[in-house]
């Protein structure tokens, strides 16, 4: 069950073929020279071996299996390298998204009372001026140059000899990682992963999409270098900053994509919205990529249509379904999407994420806020009713570490294991796909009726000025009432206080020309609505109810 022998496996049967290629700064875009010159690349073999010396290197310094190291280390061979040495030595991964901010970052580590840091020299210092917040770090080591602060460094780690190393042979419900969530919903927790939640995630997709051996990848998400290098597959590395995928600059994704003939490329929809718009308006093809993959939030039909245009004609783009305690759940088709389903979408119904993966079972129940203690407690809803979606199934992972009142909220126990709620509403329909409505926690009850995000938000979003929306619930002197606040395109924002009230007008009469919409009291323009750190395509639906209640005097 431990993914590190898929490694084993690949460094085996293709020894000499590329895993890992890493951009050299300043070197990477000059396409005058070769790649081997532009990039610094590993080996399937090398990759091996050098994960197999660092996790030596741990068990030389006296570091005990299941002991809780964070790896602070930017997406580079290093950090894959890194992923694989925890992995071979059983040591649990704390994997934590840079872009949350200082503190949060820092309380996230404090709550899972991390043992040590494998960091970057700048991750070592903080660490040491702070060690007052993690007294249980005593198995530090540096990535890099170590200054003021003991314990040894990677390349020092590298010299311990592996002839009688072994892998760790991990059982299906050992430790392997703790990851946090986004805290789009509340705040960040911290996801535990045992070993089979990631091995039986790299069969799923590897089964689901036909990934095969020698195909190569760009991922916009670090960990997705873990999936690729057990699947054979090599992973190109871009450079962008991985905590913010709409700012990405298109050229360094299309630039390697087209150099390396990648074949797949894994981003959030925020990500392809950047790049497909530069495709689209500078007729860019990238003929080699016949696999886009792309999570994270509901991907807009116009970012399916116009990547579709860009890759190959006979590749297409897949949407998996899921979450950080669960992934994969479903997975839907840019060809499906735009064939057939986002029709419905735009008239309300829903946001279509497809059949489930052969490896999860899924039930959509009545909503309730409160626990559900057991399977019994449940009631299945009918085809086409809107509920609350539950999954079960080898990749969903059993409990938080860091919160235990969630674990019981997010968690039902059933005769031969668990069920997990996804905190997600929408309906099964004829075919047995789900269509997502948003998440529990957003829908917006008045006393007319139940407003749930996507179906409403899609009328909205009809708008031509109109990027996005979100429906939000308001507090009026008791009363609680539906508001919407939308953002513009960057081409399309309000010009002046008379233009601004125009598109509100506007705005007025198409909500309330459809009956999802007709029950929305108040209508408010937004410069630019606040989203999740990882995707940057979740909207902070609870800060813009804090901003709409404000902004309305209520």
């Amino acid at each position: 069950m431990n993914v590190a022998e898929f490694l084993q496996i690949q460094a085996q049967q293709q020894p000499d073929a590329i895993a890992i290629a890493e951009p050299i700064k300043g070197r990477w875009a000059n396409r005058s020279l070769s790649l081997d010159q532009r990039y610094h690349c590993l080996t399937f073999k090398q990759l091996e071996e050098d994960s197999s010396h660092l996790a030596a290197g741990l068990h030389e310094m006296g570091v005990k299996r299941g002991t809780r190291l964070a790896l602070m280390i930017p997406p580079s061979c290093e950090f894959i390298s890194w992923v694989f040495a925890l992995f071979k030595a059983g040591m649990v991964s704390v994997l934590i998204d840079p872009g949350m901010g200082r503190s949060n970052i820092i309380h996230c580590l404090q709550n899972v009372e991390t043992e040590g840091f494998i960091g970057i020299s700048r991750v070592q210092a903080v660490r040491t001026l702070l060690k007052y917040k993690f007294p249980a770090a005593k198995k530090n080591v540096t990535v890099g140059r170590r200054w003021f602060w003991g314990g040894p460094t990677s390349q020092q780690l590298r010299q311990t000899p592996i002839e009688d190393f072994e892998v760790f042979k991990a059982e299906a419900t050992d430790p392997a990682a703790i990851i946090f969530t986004t805290g789009s919903t509340g705040p960040p927790k911290g996801v535990h992963y045992c070993h089979q939640n990631f091995y039986h995630q790299v069969l799923q997709i590897q089964e689901q999409y036909q990934i095969k051996p020698g195909e190569r990848d760009l991922p916009a998400f670090p960990l997705f270098g873990l999936f690729n290098a057990a699947m054979g597959v090599a992973t190109i590395l871009p450079v962008m900053d991985p905590t913010k995928p709409a700012l990405v600059t298109p050229e360094n994704i299309i630039t390697p994509i087209q150099d390396w003939q990648v074949t797949q490329s894994f981003g959030s929809p925020a990500l392809w919205e950047t790049v497909g718009r530069y495709c689209s308006e500078n007729s860019v093809n990238m003929p080699s990529l016949k696999r886009i993959l792309s999570a994270g939030a509901p991907v807009p039909p116009r970012v399916l249509k116009r990547m579709r245009n860009a890759m190959a004609s006979d590749g297409d783009m897949h949407t998996p379904y899921g979450a950080t305690e669960s992934l994969p759940v479903a997975t839907i088709s840019a060809t499906e999407v735009l064939e057939e389903t986002v029709k419905k979408t735009n008239a309300g119904q829903g946001t279509c994420v497809g059949s489930n993966f052969s490896g999860i079972q899924w039930r959509v129940i009545q909503i309730s806020d409160g626990e559900l203690t057991d399977i019994n407690d449940t009631t299945e809803v009918a085809h086409g009713e809107i509920g609350e979606l539950i999954v079960k199934g080898p990749v969903v992972t059993s409990h938080y570490v860091t919160h235990e009142q969630e674990t019981r909220l997010h968690k039902i126990k059933d005769l031969d294991g668990f069920w997990h709620r996804l905190g997600d509403v929408g309906y099964f329909d004829k075919r047995g796909r789900f269509w997502f409505c948003g998440r529990k926690a957003h829908r917006v009850q008045i006393q007319e009726k139940t407003l749930y995000s996507i179906p409403t938000e899609a009328i909205i979003n009809q708008h031509p000025r109109i990027y996005r929306s979100a429906v939000v619930q308001v507090d009026n002197q008791g009363v609680a009432e539906a508001a919407i606040v939308v953002e513009c395109w960057p081409e399309n924002k309000t010009k002046s206080p008379a233009d601004r009230q125009q598109l509100l007008s506007e705005i007025k009469q198409l909500a309330s020309e459809n009956q999802l919409t007709s029950a929305i009291t108040h209508f408010l323009v937004h410069d630019s609505l606040p989203v999740d750190i990882r995707h940057n395509a979740k909207i902070f639906r609870e800060k813009i109810s804090r901003w709409a209640q404000e902004k309305l005097g209520l």
